[in-house]
Formats: C-alpha cells, structure tokens, sequence
C-alpha cells in the first residue's frame, strides 16, 4: 500500500510539472549584430532583458574568427519578453557563478515596437560614442638621458602648453568595466603603451620606459624589456600606428579590444616632440545591430 500511495504520488508531481512547463509560452529573440569580435576561451558574451527594471538572462554565445555570432535565436518566455524595455549585451567569464551581468555592459537599446537598435551610446552601455573625442601625440623618451633614441617613446600630451592631447575623453574613472589603454603597433606588433582612466595623469605602465622618471600623462618610452620578436629601441616613423582603445575591465586578451576611438599612422620624418595628430575612427569600428522579438 505504501508502494502505491508514494507512486501515485510522483505521478501527481509528475502531472504538476508537466501542466507548468505546458503553460509557459516561449518566445523568440533575435540578434542581428555585427562588429563584435571574439573573445577567446575565457569570456563570453550574454544578452539581457530589462523587465520591470530587473536584468533577466536571454543567453550567452560567442564570436567566431569570422564575426559571425554562433548563436543569434534564443528562447525566453514570453510573458517577460512582451513586456521587456530593453535589451543589454554584456561581457561575462565563461564560468560565471554570479547571475546578474557584469559592470561591462558593451552594447543597449530600448525596445519600440518588436525591436531595439543596440549601440554602445546607451546609458545601459558606455553611455557615449566617442564621435567628439580628439587626439594627438609626440614622440620623446623623457625616461632616457640621451636624444638619440627619441623616435622610440609616444606620449599623449601637449608640450607647449603641458596639457592633455586627448581631448572630449569621457572620464572612466567611475565606470566600472571599461579602461582606456594606448598602443604602438611596432612591426606589426600592438604592443601597450599603458592603460589610463583619464587624459590626465600617469597611466598604469611603464614596463618598457628608461631609467627616468616620465611625465605625469599616459604614454611609454619602448627602450627596455622588448617582447619577442621586437629590438628596443626602435623607431616609430617606420611604419608605426599609434591607438587608442577602450579595453573591457578585467581585460579579455593581450592585444587592442575593437572599441579603438583614435588612431594615427606616424608619418615618415616625423620630428621629436611635434605634435600629430590622430583620427577618430569610432564610428567605424563599433559594433551594432538590432534585435528582434
């Protein structure tokens, strides 16, 4: 009799759950992003709905080399997909135990209708576009005592009014998950000039400088500690890029994130400490996209 009593009982519980799974309605969310790059093994990306001001999971996928997503359907129910405001993509670990999104949010919109065009100027996301920001550069190894190895150190700063050469940068320092970071593409090679949460001040590198002190302004003389395959010093007006990036925060690889607001080509016969001038390439190196329901 006890056999049949807890029998019937797991056929109740059974009935129970298979009601609740018949009664919930899945929806569908679409994605149709472009410019997002891959993340590599570590980290992973993930959407969310806001619903009633709350994050809700629609899913996480990654990027293939290509950058093509491998995943752009997922299901969510649909009670809370019709009722979302907006949608978030976020940067996450790929074993992530915490359930809410990380503070690097990379890309929002808000819903009007059946869709939302996502872009990185959301306040949910970065919150600007980086279309106003300015910058320039010099080349000068403050951190050695000789002049002979000047074309070997890039600076962001103004020497003759001893101001910031990045202009209209929004400052990171209260937004966590994101940090600007400089770079010098030596040979092919993007090698970092330093990572910054501002146009002023030191940033937090200075790994490959000389044995003096450098200015109080992101920037890195590349004189000592070259990585493999690269000879210190060098010279930058052979073929040399100078960039800035906004990096996530922890950071996902060793090279340039593709949010990269300004870049320069050093031009041949470029003289120490002129001052160059980069372009703003962010709206062409962004991602976005819409995303359906």
């Amino acid at each position: 009799m006890k056999k049949l009593i807890l029998s019937l009982a797991a056929c109740t519980l059974l009935m129970t759950a298979c009601k609740d799974d018949e009664g919930t309605t899945s929806g569908m969310l679409t994605l149709d992003i472009s410019g997002l790059g891959d993340l590599g093994d570590d980290y992973v990306y993930e959407g969310w709905i806001i619903v009633e001001g709350s994050p809700v999971s629609t899913g996480t996928f990654d990027v293939m080399s290509d950058g093509t997503l491998d995943q752009t359907t997922f299901e969510v129910e649909a009670e809370m997909l019709d009722v979302a405001t907006t949608f978030v993509l976020s940067i996450e670990p790929a074993n992530d135990s915490d359930p809410a999104p990380s503070a690097t949010k990379l890309l929002g919109g808000d819903f009007s209708g059946n869709s939302a065009s996502v872009m990185i100027s959301h306040a949910a996301a970065l919150g600007t576009s980086f279309t106003g920001v300015g910058g320039s550069y010099i080349l000068k190894t403050p951190t050695t005592t000789t002049d002979d190895d000047d074309l070997s150190g890039v600076w962001f700063l103004d020497p003759s009014s001893g101001t910031p050469a990045l202009t209209n940068l929004p400052d990171l320092t209260s937004m966590a998950g994101w940090v600007y970071e400089g770079w010098a593409v030596i040979d092919g090679v993007p090698v970092s000039t330093g990572r910054f949460n501002m146009a002023s001040g030191a940033d937090e590198s200075s790994m490959f400088s000389g044995p003096e002190g450098g200015p109080a302004f992101p920037g890195e003389d590349f004189i000592t500690n070259a990585p493999s395959g690269l000879t210190f010093p060098t010279d930058l007006t052979d073929g040399g890029v100078i960039v800035i990036s906004v990096e996530p925060e922890p950071d996902n690889s060793p090279g340039p994130f593709e949010l990269k607001p300004l870049l320069g080509n050093v031009p041949t016969g470029l003289a120490p400490g002129t001052l160059q001038a980069m372009d703003n390439i962010a709206a062409s190196t962004y991602a976005s996209g819409t995303v359906s329901r």
